[in-house]
């Protein structure tokens, strides 16, 4: 079995909205359920759960050693397979040593995070591991198989889960930490067990036959880089990602960590929604054109326009209105979670510009690279959380971080336009004419917005028409793009799989 037997390529962007459509609809089920649950659970709650997802996070991105991103790379589909299986392997050596660890070190781990609450779910967290390590695996399976459709059902089924489990649970007398930890549980292993009933399916005779002793073996020194070098970069990365809920902990409170970890799920829900999907149909095809470096560049320098054309608008609506929203939407409550958001919002645009572009690293084998750029990503969050936490000063620390963020990630993405010899002057002019015709007329409206409503139903009707004014003007600047999404629109009800 070899890549001609996988089934037929399908366009970048049909591939991306394959994923994109599924994981519009779980998004959506979030984001429909998220007034509910922030009403239902107290900040404290989330702040646990942040807490929890924060460890299982820390070690998720090196469950596989980030071999699982070398099951793209392969011509044949037997060395993938191999891949696969040291995957799983590796996953469960890990689970298994951090079983272990948390045997021994349990207690001195909650008395060093000041977290006491946290204790009676420790043992959740090598299960979390297990169940992230197997879908990682399936799901580059899948990227490489271009079943982009199957993700989609997972992601529906999960955030389902994930969404109408803690109301259930808060209803009948569960409106806990523990509930909502629960829930993160069973939602990732629907999504895992969803997408693992398709995968073996199909191609559980091929792992079957394929899958040997000699051929992980192979493999596992063949893509020997993706452990010994990209591993790092990863790890540090993701722990750059966690850190701010332990940090927050420690130098503040749980009720601090809950209101970060609401806007930080606002922040990064563009990024969710489509920020990921592109990414992850991007590497599938720049795996394809890393041999033709000029179409390469076409392709990053024709995602990184997109991606700038979508990621604007909600930044700013972030960074206007996002208190108001916040008490409107989840509760008065939250109304200092929005707070969160609008000091955050311009880290937000420049993130989801960058991140999708980051795969290139892997792509291109670069992997030395990524682990640079995430060293000093690492140091500046750090530094920011300590300045604020020695101060005592959490909108500080948010500042700091957003600042550096935006200097960070947006020097990423220039050098990773660099890397694939796309113009920088090209790249400054798309952006600033984006801000120009639509970015600025809808700064201006929100902020009369803001400043002229009286109530919470006009600043949400007005913003839903700020909306349409905004993508209104990108479609009409930019007809390659109108162009190509209406011709996409009829595939939406195709056949996923």
């Amino acid at each position: 079995m070899n890549r001609s037997n996988t089934p037929p390529r399908s366009p970048f962007f049909t591939s991306v909205l394959k994923l994109v459509s599924g994981t519009t609809i779980a998004q959506l089920i979030t984001v429909l359920t998220a007034p509910i649950i922030s009403r239902l659970f107290a900040p404290e709650a989330f702040g646990v759960l942040t807490v929890f997802t924060s460890l299982v996070g820390i070690f998720t991105v090196v469950i596989c050693l980030r071999y699982e991103f070398a099951i793209v790379l392969p011509e044949d589909d037997e060395d993938a397979a191999n891949l696969m299986g040291l995957c799983v392997l590796i996953a469960l050596g890990i689970s298994i040593l951090a079983s272990l660890y948390l045997i021994i070190f349990a207690h001195p781990l909650v008395d060093l995070l000041k977290a006491p609450d946290l204790y009676g779910f420790l043992w959740l967290i090598p299960i979390g591991l297990l169940i992230q390590g197997l879908f990682q695996a399936l799901n580059y399976w899948n990227t490489r198989t271009k079943h982009f459709g199957r993700l989609s059902i997972a992601r529906v089924s999960a955030s389902f889960t994930t969404s109408a489990l803690p109301i259930f649970l808060a209803l009948v007398g569960g409106a806990t930490a523990g509930s909502l930890v629960f829930s993160y549980i069973a939602g990732t292993l629907v999504f895992t067990c969803v997408l693992a009933v398709q995968v073996l399916t199909e191609n559980g005779p091929f792992f079957y036959r394929f899958i040997r002793r000699s051929g992980i073996l192979i493999n596992l020194k063949r893509y020997r880089k993706f452990p010994l070098v990209d591993s790092w970069g990863s790890f540090i990365n993701n722990l750059s990602w966690q850190l701010p809920s332990l940090m927050l902990l420690y130098f503040f409170s749980k009720t601090v960590v809950g209101y970060y970890s609401l806007s930080n799920r606002l922040i990064l829900l563009p990024l969710t929604l489509l920020g990921s999907s592109i990414a992850q149909v991007f590497y599938q095809r720049s795996a394809e054109l890393r041999s033709n470096p000029e179409n390469l560049s076409k392709s990053v320098e024709l995602v990184f326009r997109r991606l700038v054309a979508i990621g604007l608008f909600p930044a700013v609506v972030l960074g206007v209105a996002g208190p108001q929203l916040f008490s409107i939407v989840f509760g008065a409550n939250w109304l200092e979670a929005g707070r969160y958001a609008q000091i955050l919002s311009p880290w937000m645009f420049v993130l989801f510009i960058s991140s999708p572009l980051g795969i290139l690293f892997a792509t291109l084998e670069r992997q030395e690279l990524s682990l640079i750029v995430n060293l000093f990503i690492l140091a500046t969050r750090f530094a920011a959380l300590a300045i604020g936490g020695l101060t005592h000063n959490v909108y500080l620390a948010l500042i700091i971080w957003s600042a550096t963020g935006v200097l960070v990630y947006g020097g990423l993405a220039f050098w990773l336009l660099k890397l694939t010899h796309v113009s920088w002057k090209q790249a400054f002019l798309m952006i600033g004419r984006y801000i120009l015709y639509a970015g600025l007329p809808a700064i201006t409206l929100l902020a009369v917005i803001k400043l002229l409503t009286p109530g919470p139903i006009y600043i949400i009707l007005f913003t839903i028409l700020a909306i349409v004014a905004y993508y209104s003007i990108v479609l009409s600047k930019d007809q390659a793009l109108f162009s190509y999404l209406r011709s996409l629109l009829p595939q939406r009800t195709s056949n996923a799989g």
